[in-house]
């Protein structure tokens, strides 16, 4: 195991961000079918919007220090799984009211 102090900043953002976009996947119902449990029963999309307005944050607060090659990946994922949770919705939140869209702007599947 490496010492925290050699590890960057942004190794330690990316990898806390990569921990909650995985968790918010799964979360919102796309996790793999597996040991006879599907992805989409594993769906619970309170604790969803929680991870994705963390993650929101995190991104948010953290873009301009960790550089654009990082965040904008990061900001890819997050604007995924903001559109996977409005997809999963019964009752999908009014345009910037999704999760993290305080902090990111409404989100809307892009025309194509």
């Amino acid at each position: 195991m490496r010492d925290i102090a050699d590890v960057a900043a942004v190794e330690v953002i990316t990898t806390a961000a990569v921990h909650l976009m995985s968790a918010a996947a799964v979360k919102c119902g796309l996790g793999p079918d597996a040991d006879g449990v599907r992805g989409v029963d594993l769906m619970d999309l309170d604790e969803a919007r929680k991870l994705i307005t963390a993650l929101a944050g995190l991104v948010t607060a953290s873009a301009p220090d960790i550089g654009n090659q990082h965040a904008r990946s990061l900001r890819d994922g997050l604007r995924s799984l903001q559109l996977a949770f409005r997809e999963a919705s019964p009752f999908p939140d009014a345009p910037g009211e999704g999760p993290g869209e305080k902090l990111t702007g409404a989100v809307a599947p892009s025309a194509t």
